[in-house]
């Protein structure tokens, strides 16, 4: 069997980094172009045990691979409880800023692709719900989970292998956005949507994503569009119209602003509607978000920028290669600005969204999201960004 390429996320991987890289612990390498070895793993027979997390212990083999050998237990299917066996991993790079983990040749555990739902805590009872929750998710824009690893601390999910990366790598470049095409990235932006209503409607609980990004967005062969990375998703009831937050979570650009603040309303499904908005501003804007019609970029606010260009009928410089380009870049434009609005009981539902979005007609201007309606200077005063200085930032208590 040929190799495949999966990648592996551990859970908690990261989160301690000690103090144990001291000089006994350098970086390490079983072959020159292998991949660099340091906490939280380490290599036997060449570091100290104390220069690594126990439960990362590696090790290069006489042909010089890295190999991770992991004693414990792996369910290849959640449906299918009989197949049970270690597994041992041929690891190709360590991605330590991502927290990602490239191996090929696996012992047989499917290819895949890991993200997850929450920290599991306790006895890990959190983490065997997650999985079983997630395991049920079947969706073609969702990625797909093929199995998991479990054994105290060391848990591990596997998700299928998607080929083409992020949608974050082609819209971050002119070439990359120019390979796709706006007639591509018009249904990108389409099953996205309704990958995110499939998970606020079409399971038994919702699922609330709360990290709705480019980055989170893999692509397959095909370049067809698969949400990934559930780190940060709750779950809820479908009755339940509020969700409870202890804290703030999310990537700062795309946070809804009741996520910071009840000031703007209730945490709900809409905090996902924000975020897919300001996704779309980004696979139209990409790097003009970057100069802003050559303005102070300190002073600019893109989704602001775009606005008030539409609202003036004046051209945004995008690049336009076939008829009808413009009407498709339009229409994601004013899309994102409905999804942006500032509180969630003025944004649509993802069920809308694919209507406006699947529609031949153009939407209409939604109102300014960026005034305040309600007497405040909060939002005028931030020019649309959200600073917690002048919110009122969710307690742990809440």
């Amino acid at each position: 069997m040929a190799p495949q390429l999966i990648y592996l996320v551990f859970l908690s991987l990261f989160a301690v980094l000690g103090s144990s890289t001291q000089n006994e612990c350098q970086v390490q390498k079983c072959r020159h172009h292998g991949p660099a070895i340091r906490f939280p793993f380490w290599i036997k027979d060449r570091h100290q045990q104390h220069c690594g997390y126990p439960g990362f212990e590696l090790h290069c083999t006489q042909n010089h691979d890295t190999v991770m050998e992991l004693p414990f237990p792996v369910k290849a299917s959640i449906k299918d409880s009989k197949l049970p066996f270690s597994v041992k991993f041929y690891i190709k790079d360590i991605d330590y800023k991502n927290q990602l983990i490239e191996i090929s040749d696996t012992d047989g555990c499917f290819p895949g692709l890991l993200p997850v739902l929450n920290n599991s805590k306790g006895n890990g009872e959190e983490f065997i719900n997650e999985v079983g929750t997630i395991g049920k998710i079947h969706h073609v824009n969702v990625v797909r989970l093929v199995g998991y690893c479990a054994d105290g601390f060391r848990r591990a999910l596997v998700y299928e292998f998607l080929s083409n990366d992020s949608l974050q790598k082609f819209i971050s470049s002119e070439k990359g956005r120019c390979l796709l095409g706006w007639e591509r990235l018009h249904r990108i932006a389409v099953d996205i949507a309704k990958g995110i209503e499939y998970l606020h409607q079409g399971c038994e609980q919702r699922i609330l994503h709360f990290d709705i990004k480019p980055n989170n967005v893999l692509l397959d062969d095909n370049f067809n569009p698969k949400i990934s990375d559930f780190g940060l998703a709750k779950l809820c009831s479908k009755e339940q119209s509020i969700v409870s937050m202890t804290a703030a979570r999310g990537t700062i650009g795309y946070i809804a602003p009741e996520v910071f603040s009840r000031n703007f309303g209730n945490v709900s499904y809409k905090s996902d509607v924000y975020s897919f908005g300001m996704l779309l501003l980004e696979m139209v804007g990409g790097l003009k978000k970057n100069d802003a019609g050559g303005q102070d970029k300190s002073q600019v606010y893109f989704p602001e920028w775009i606005y008030n260009k539409l609202d003036q009928g004046e051209e945004i410089a995008i690049q336009i290669e076939k008829e009808g380009d413009d009407k498709i870049v339009r229409k994601l434009m004013i899309v994102g600005l409905w999804c942006i609005q500032w509180y969630p009981v003025e944004r649509p539902s993802m069920k809308v969204v694919i209507q406006m979005l699947e529609s031949e007609e153009i939407p209409s201007m939604p109102s300014n999201p960026f005034t305040s309606t309600n007497g405040t200077n909060t939002l005028a005063t931030t020019r649309g960004r959200i600073t917690r200085s002048e919110l009122e930032v969710i307690s742990e208590s809440e």
